[in-house]
């Protein structure tokens, strides 16, 4: 108990602090937030809307945290984001639980340092987006199956009841994002039974009874949204997954190994010491393996699958973030203390190319300031050349991160060469790695914002408290809705771009769009331009004259 009362307060630490530091981010986090304050709004917490319109891309799930957490903590950005907080706490308890179960307690420290020490797993758990509680449900859905391939044999009654636990976790994860939870788990296992040989193993009543929980579980909302509502949700929502896989959504298009590159980098350092892990090792406990097993299959299958759909984004593969850093645990595990060998060159190697990459990065970014002219002539699209402009302070001395950073990683990798030196190496790259995602999260994002997107939601927000209507032009996005803290409207209409633009209102209607796209439409519908920032241009059209009064 008193290890996971450390690994709840290591968590709260390093997950909640400056959640609200920073504006959400188009598309997905304004997305999700959107949809939590509109449910408050309309009380209508039975669907899932955008703009007060059915949105069929996501269940409800989640959304429904993020209502909760409004409902605390006002509807804001750090409401937005505290349920993923609390996921990321919860996911340390988990991954040290099985770690442990899985070969000992050592071990489940190992994997909860490799984790958030770890680029990308220990940053999106500042995130407002869906993925952190997707995946949590999905990996104690397979840790529930791993069980089952378990040759310790629990009893009937019990294996039957880990099955439905299973069940249980794959149905939340279906209800949070959709049905992939259930393809990934059922092909997990068949890869697994047949890889594994446990067709003695694994009973047949044993899958039946997780499928149908699962089925019950993730049925339980789409069923009652079918019952009141007609199929036209449930055929939308299938029509838009099928739409991810076979093409490229909103041009998040990528190549075959797009992801493999994203675990290889965003997974750094956990990522270089996996490579080590997938070698069979027959002196383990057969427990050891059978983790081992499930866990090697489950990077795969997610690769496999993520790399065919078309729509590529890096979040797509994050649930390899658990196997990965496992496996990265387990390498390290072995070396340091099974084997006391010492690393491999293409450890140290890759270590000391991708750090110094980030360190790079980390170094240069605070002074795009100074050398906007140099970096201009190498952004191809207008409106990115004009967001290079954007009025954002970047302090020099903020580059002493990367500088600090690849210090370490120096010192670091000198230390991981002599194997009485290794565990304090790796304490120190892994401590080194946990602050520079801290500083990312808080002082170079807020002012990457700056560059992206700040001025419209600074535009967004002046609107607040003005009786008109806000609507983009030429780009997507869900802000206008959000930092407008739009009402619902009385007339539909209000919401209907084409129909704003080409109708008379009672009152202003308000239009953004970006440098490159605004012309056209400013000159077919007769609007005024009423400012520019960064990139983004803002018009106006204006209500007509009231006559009443003149007339009489």
């Amino acid at each position: 108990m008193r290890n996971y009362i450390i690994l709840i307060f290591i968590g709260a630490l390093l997950f909640i602090p400056f959640l609200g530091a920073v504006h959400l981010f188009d598309w997905d986090e304004i997305n999700f937030a959107e949809s939590a304050r509109e449910m408050l709004l309309t009380h209508n917490f039975s669907r899932v809307q955008i703009n007060f319109q059915p949105f069929w891309e996501k269940p409800p799930l989640f959304i429904w945290m993020q209502a909760l957490s409004m409902m605390v903590f006002g509807v804001n950005e750090f409401a937005a984001r505290f349920p993923n907080a609390i996921a990321g706490i919860l996911t340390l308890c988990l991954i040290y639980h099985v770690g442990t179960t899985w070969k000992d307690s050592r071990m489940g420290w190992l994997w909860v340092w490799m984790y958030i020490g770890s680029f990308l797993p220990h940053l999106y758990f500042k995130s407002g987006i869906i993925d952190p509680w997707f995946n949590l449900f999905i990996f104690a859905g397979i840790f529930q199956l791993s069980k089952l391939s378990n040759r310790n044999n629990y009893r009937d009654l019990k294996r039957l009841r880990i099955a439905a636990a299973a069940g249980l976790f794959i149905g939340l994860a279906v209800l949070t994002k959709g049905p992939v939870a259930l393809l990934v788990s059922v092909i997990c296992l068949i890869v697994v039974w047949i890889r594994g040989r446990m067709v003695s193993i694994i009973q047949w009543k044993e899958i039946f009874t997780f499928l149908i929980i699962a089925g019950l579980i993730s049925s339980a909302w789409f069923a009652l949204e079918t019952l009141k509502n007609g199929p036209w949700f449930i055929v939308t929502f299938i029509k838009y997954q099928l739409r991810l896989m076979s093409t490229e959504d909103s041009g998040h298009g990528g190549p075959i190994y797009y992801h493999f590159v994203v675990l290889l980098l965003g997974c750094f350092p956990a990522s270089i010491f996996a490579l080590g892990a997938f070698k069979q090792d027959l002196s383990e406990s057969y427990v050891s393996r059978n983790g081992k097993l499930w866990m090697s299959t489950l990077i795969i299958v997610v690769l496999v699958i993520f790399s065919l759909v078309k729509t590529k984004i890096i979040h797509y593969s994050s649930l390899a973030w658990f196997p990965l850093t496992y496996l990265g645990a387990f390498y390290l595990n072995k070396l340091l203390y099974t084997t006391q060998k010492s690393f491999k060159w293409y450890h140290l190697g890759g270590l000391f190319l991708i750090g110094t990459a980030y360190a790079v990065a980390l170094f240069v970014i605070p002074f795009v300031d100074i050398f906007k002219a140099q970096i201009e002539p190498f952004i191809g699209d207008k409106f990115g050349k004009a967001a290079l402009y954007a009025n954002v302070h970047w302090n020099p001395w903020l580059s002493l991160v990367g500088v600090i950073f690849f210090m370490i990683l120096l010192i670091s990798i000198l230390l991981l060469r002599n194997m009485r030196s290794q565990l304090l190496g790796l304490g120190l790259l892994l401590f080194s790695t946990i602050v520079s995602v801290q500083c990312i999260a808080y002082l170079y994002l807020p002012n990457i914002e700056g560059y992206s997107q700040r001025a419209a939601i600074d535009f967004f927000k002046s609107k607040q408290n003005e009786n008109c209507t806000v609507e983009v032009l030429g780009y997507k996005s869900y802000a206008q809705y959000f930092y407008t803290m739009k009402q619902e409207p009385k007339d539909t209409n209000e919401s209907r771009t084409y129909y704003l633009l080409t109708h008379n209102s009672n009152k202003p209607a308000y239009f953004i769009s970006k440098i490159d796209r605004y012309e056209e439409p400013m000159k077919n519908y007769h609007l005024i331009k009423t400012g520019e920032a960064n990139g983004f241009v803002f018009l106006k059209k204006e209500t007509p004259p009231d006559t009443s009064q003149s007339a009489r």
